[in-house]
C-alpha cells in the first residue's frame, strides 16, 4: 500500500493523468453541448479537440522540465517523444481516419451484398494541427500549475 502512495506523489505521472482527464472531459462536454446527447465513447475515444495524447505527453515532459531543469537530457528525450506523438496524432492517425471514411463510403456505395465488413470502421482517429496545438498548450499549462 505504501508504494501506491508513492506513485500518487509522482508529479510527472500526476500531471500526465490530469491532462488526459481534463482533455477527455473537454471532449465529452463539448460533444454534449453540440449534440445534446451523452456519448460515452467521447470519454475514452480518440480524436477531437483537444488531443489528449498530446496533452498527456506534454504535461509529463514539462513536469520533468520543471522538476529536473529544462537543460536536463531527460527533458530533451521526452520532448523528442512528445514531438513523435504529436506527429503521429496529426499525421499518421489522421490519414488512417480519412482512409476509414473512404472505405466506409465505398462499402455504403457498393452495398452489403458485395462486401462483408463487420460494422463501420472507426473514422475519428487522428487530430487536426489545431487540436494537437491546443492539446500541447493544455498539457504545458497543467504541468506548470502542478509543479
Amino acid at each position: 500500500m505504501e508504494n501506491f502512495y508513492t506513485i500518487t506523489e509522482n508529479r510527472v505521472l500526476l500531471a500526465a493523468v490530469i491532462a488526459w482527464f481534463v482533455s477527455q472531459g473537454i471532449k465529452f462536454f463539448t460533444c454534449l453541448i453540440k449534440t445534446r446527447k451523452i456519448r460515452m465513447d467521447r470519454i475514452m475515444g480518440s480524436g477531437g479537440m483537444p488531443s489528449s495524447h498530446t496533452a498527456s505527453v506534454m504535461a509529463a515532459t514539462f513536469s520533468v522540465g520543471e522538476l529536473l531543469g529544462y537543460n536536463n537530457p531527460v527533458f530533451g528525450g521526452l520532448m523528442i517523444i512528445s514531438f513523435i506523438v504529436m506527429y503521429d496524432a496529426a499525421g499518421v492517425r489522421m490519414a488512417a481516419g480519412k482512409q476509414a471514411r473512404a472505405i466506409n463510403n465505398i462499402v455504403e456505395a457498393l452495398g452489403s451484398y458485395r462486401l462483408k465488413i463487420d460494422g463501420q470502421l472507426k473514422e475519428l482517429l487522428g487530430h487536426t494541427y489545431m487540436e494537437v496545438l491546443v492539446g500541447a498548450a493544455l498539457g504545458i499549462v497543467i504541468a506548470l500549475l502542478i509543479n
